[in-house]
């Protein structure tokens, strides 16, 4: 018999170790597999979320750019609007303050130009000669009781001559439903008070304060002029023809 005749048939541990070494190869092969496959997929997924976030992340702060923007640019515009709505009011506050300067002024044109034609009447040789007189007076209220008022005098009858004394006033009113009269004294608050002193050749205006005593509605002013040589002169003037407006008996 020949040696390959001879040799043992292997055992059956040798015939299984071979299949379950290549079994256990694979096992670990595909453990591998496995993981790296879960390595590239998270790999790959945070590829793809990574960017997404991020895009999120820049358009978030895009947005609150914007949004910051747009509130500077609305308080900017609010900031702007104020500052017109105030030009505007000042605007508005000049212009009425001028309107009302041009109409003041106005009054003191047309005032002055009655004026400067009476006086011209008074110095020309067409005026009717008339002696010492008191024009015109005006009555007009301060604070409290006083009131001030402005007196006109003229006379051409003595042309160049100088015309002067004193202007006293006296008013008279009712009070709790009785007539009333303020002689000078009364209506100065003084004892023996000294009249407003005058001097003029043609006209002359005098001013000056009196006080009216509560609950007194007054009716009637008179200007009374005591001349240094001479008689007295009078002339009564309604109130509500001279109070605040001016004007002649």
């Amino acid at each position: 018999m020949n040696d390959d005749a001879r040799a043992p048939a292997p055992g059956p541990a040798s015939a299984t170790a071979t299949p379950l070494s290549r079994r256990g190869r694979l096992t670990r092969w595909l453990v591998v597999l496995v993981a790296v496959a879960l390595l590239f997929g998270v790999w790959g997924a945070w590829r793809v979320l990574a960017p997404a976030t991020d895009d999120v992340r820049a358009q978030l702060a895009a947005s609150e750019r914007d949004r910051r923007g747009q509130s500077d640019r609305i308080e900017h515009l609010q900031q702007r609007v104020a500052t017109l709505g105030r030009s505007d009011q000042i605007s508005r506050d000049a212009n009425r303050d001028l309107q009302s300067t041009l109409a003041e002024r106005d009054e003191e044109i047309a005032a002055l130009r009655a004026d400067v034609a009476f006086y011209e009447r008074l110095v020309g040789s067409t005026e009717q000669r008339r002696g010492l007189t008191a024009h015109a007076i005006r009555m007009q209220p301060q604070n409290g009781a006083a009131w001030h008022f402005t007196s006109t005098l003229t006379q051409n009858l003595n042309r160049g001559a100088i015309s002067a004394g004193e202007l006293t006033l006296s008013i008279e009113g009712t009070r709790d439903g009785r007539l009333q009269t303020l002689d000078w004294d009364a209506l100065r608050q003084q004892e023996d008070a000294p009249g407003v002193e005058y001097s003029f050749k043609y006209f002359e205006q005098l001013e000056g304060d009196v006080f009216l005593p509560e609950g007194l509605t007054p009716v009637r002013v008179k200007v009374r002029l005591a001349p240094d040589s001479g008689a007295a002169v009078e002339r009564s003037f309604g109130w509500a023809q001279v109070a605040g407006e001016g004007g002649s008996g």
